[in-house]
Parts: structure tokens; C-alpha cells; sequence
């Protein structure tokens, strides 16, 4: 529009980072390479891989009539969810750093604009892994083997934009893992209602990231990059309103198996609620509107947590 000007990016900051973060006016010059190569201007990321943690403890408080999800796993998942985030992609820009360099959004990330070099991602790579190994210790040793599981799609993730026309759905198999985590710490055990959130949750995510990707859809036509944006093309919001529809239903069947009442019911439809006005505001090739979009997912999953986790307070309250 003539007359106005987008506000100017910080140096070094890339385009889908949030706008005056501590990162970029507050964190010494030499570490904002570091926190940006860790996504800590974009908190969105690790609050999407740390809500399912949440959530499934959530729903094991619930199934195993506690007054409410552990504090300690809470906050274990908080910890590990930013590690965790940080050192994943950490290793996607490592694996992407060609890539990137040739899409307009992602070219001013550390690695490809040079701010690091690989060796020192490397390194710190291998640090933030050695701080999500230390919290995953702190759990039983189910939780131990399940969480070191989580290892194998976020391995294969970075390359699977190569081959795979739906690269989403390896991603949804490493974000969704937390559903399992939450379970498992409670319970020693993978059970029905923890592997239906985790099918729920790997929808939600398949959703959610090809909203993201409509950002990217020209460059990544010039690039050669798969994503789930390019397939569905012109049905993109029909796909994510079905991949949203099953997230609610599969998300919905685990609360039920695990015994939630009211409360949850209604955290479950305020859920879907949330959900389906992102379909509503969908629009194809709206890269500006996809990321409010994306990053609304946060206030989603907060409000399904709020609704879990309720419950299991309510129900703790009347069998008092």
C-alpha cells in the first residue's frame, strides 16, 4: 500500500521472528547467533512441543485420580521442550543450511547468512542435547526409553522435505511425542487413551505446519522443497479443517477413555472451537495470515490444557 512502510529487522533477525524480542535489544551481540539458531525469538515453536506434554499429564492426572497433573513433570517438560526445541533445530539448520540459503524467509538464519559456522552449531547442537538428556533422566526408566525414541523422526525429519510430498507427517511423529511422554511418566506404561492423543496430536500438527508452510509456497516451488502446503495447493483448507477434525476426535476419544468429565468435555470443544475459526480465516497464499495463524496453535493448546487439567482439580475437589 503506497505510504506505508514495514517496521525494519533487526540485523540478523529473520522475517517470522517475533518483533522486539529480549533477543534482539537485550542479549549480548555474540550470543544472539546462538539463541536465534535455537528459535528463542520464536517461543511459538517450543510451547507447540511442550503442550502435548502437557496435556498427556493432564489426562494421566485425570485417569489416575490425582487432584492434578505433577508440578515437578510440568516443569521437567518446560525445561526439555525449550532444550529440546532448541537442539532440534539447531540440527535442522545444519541439515538445511543450503536450503535456506535459497528461501527468502529462512536466508538470514545463522548458517546460511554466516553469523556461525557449522562447527560451532555443532557444538551447540550437542550442548542443549546434553541438557534435554539430564531432565529425560529424571524419570522412570520407561520414560527414559520412550523419550530417547523420539530420537528417529527427529533424525530423518530435515531430509524428508526431499522425498516425501507431506514432509508434515514426520514432523507430527517428533512434535506429537510429548502425548506418550506425559502418560508414560505417570503410568511406567504406553496405554490406549496416551497413543490415541498421540495419533490426535500428530493431526493437530500436520494442520497446523501446513498453515506455516503456506508462507513459503513460492520459494519452495523455486527451491524444489516438499511440503504439505504445495500438495493439498488449492485444497489447503479443506486438508487442514480434516487433519483439524481428526486432531478433535482422536484427541476427544483419549479424554474419554481416560475418564474426564464435564470440564474436560469442555476444554475438548473449546479446542476444537479455536480450531476450526483458523480454517474459518484460511486464506491460500497469505503468508502474513498464516503466521498469526500458526502461532495462535499456542492458545489452542493452552486452552486444552486449562480444560484437562481442570478437571482433574474439580474431580479432586468433589471426592475430597
Amino acid at each position: 500500500m503506497a505510504g506505508v512502510t514495514e517496521p525494519p529487522v533487526a540485523e540478523g533477525r529473520v522475517a517470522d521472528a517475533v518483533a522486539g524480542h529480549w533477543v534482539d535489544g537485550w542479549a549480548p551481540r555474540a550470543a544472539r547467533p546462538y539463541l536465534r539458531l535455537a528459535r528463542i525469538d520464536r517461543p511459538v515453536g517450543w510451547w507447540l512441543l511442550l503442550l502435548p506434554c502437557w496435556w498427556s499429564s493432564a489426562l494421566a492426572a485425570v485417569a489416575a485420580h490425582r487432584p492434578c497433573p505433577d508440578p515437578w513433570h510440568l516443569l521437567l517438560f518446560l525445561v526439555g521442550a525449550i532444550a529440546m526445541r532448541g537442539a532440534g533445530s539447531t540440527y535442522n539448520d545444519i541439515a538445511d543450511r543450503d536450503l535456506d540459503a535459497r528461501v527468502e524467509r529462512t536466508r538470514g538464519r545463522p548458517l546460511p547468512s554466516g553469523q556461525l559456522r557449522t562447527r560451532d552449531a555443532a557444538f551447540f547442537l550437542v550442548a542443549q542435547a546434553l541438557v534435554g538428556l539430564l531432565v529425560l533422566l529424571q524419570f522412570n526408566g520407561t520414560a527414559i526409553a520412550v523419550g530417547i525414541a523420539s530420537l528417529v523422526p527427529v533424525a530423518i525429519y530435515p531430509f524428508m522435505k526431499r522425498v516425501m510430498p507431506m514432509p508434515q507427517l514426520v514432523l507430527g511423529l517428533a512434535f506429537a511425542w510429548g502425548a506418550l511422554m506425559g502418560w508414560v511418566a505417570v503410568f511406567g506404561t504406553v496405554e490406549s487413551p496416551a497413543l490415541l492423543l498421540y495419533a490426535g496430536t500428530i493431526a493437530w500438527v500436520i494442520g497446523y505446519d501446513t498453515i506455516y508452510a503456506v508462507q513459503d509456497i513460492e520459494d519452495d516451488e523455486i527451491a524444489g522443497i516438499r511440503s504439505s502446503a504445495r500438495f493439498f495447493g488449492d485444497r489447503v483448507r479443506p486438508a487442514v479443517g480434516l487433519c483439524y477434525g481428526f486432531a478433535v476426535i482422536l484427541v476427544g476419544s483419549a479424554g474419554w477413555l481416560a475418564g474426564i468429565g464435564p470440564v474436560g468435555a469442555l476444554g475438548v470443544a473449546l479446542f476444537a472451537a479455536h480450531l476450526a475459526r483458523q480454517v474459518m480465516r484460511l486464506r491460500e497464499r497469505d503468508g502474513r495470515g498464516a503466521l498469526a495463524l500458526f502461532r495462535s496453535n499456542r492458545d489452542a493448546g493452552l486452552v486444552l490444557f486449562v480444560g484437562l487439567a481442570a478437571d482433574a482439580v474439580w474431580k479432586g475437589i468433589l471426592s475430597a
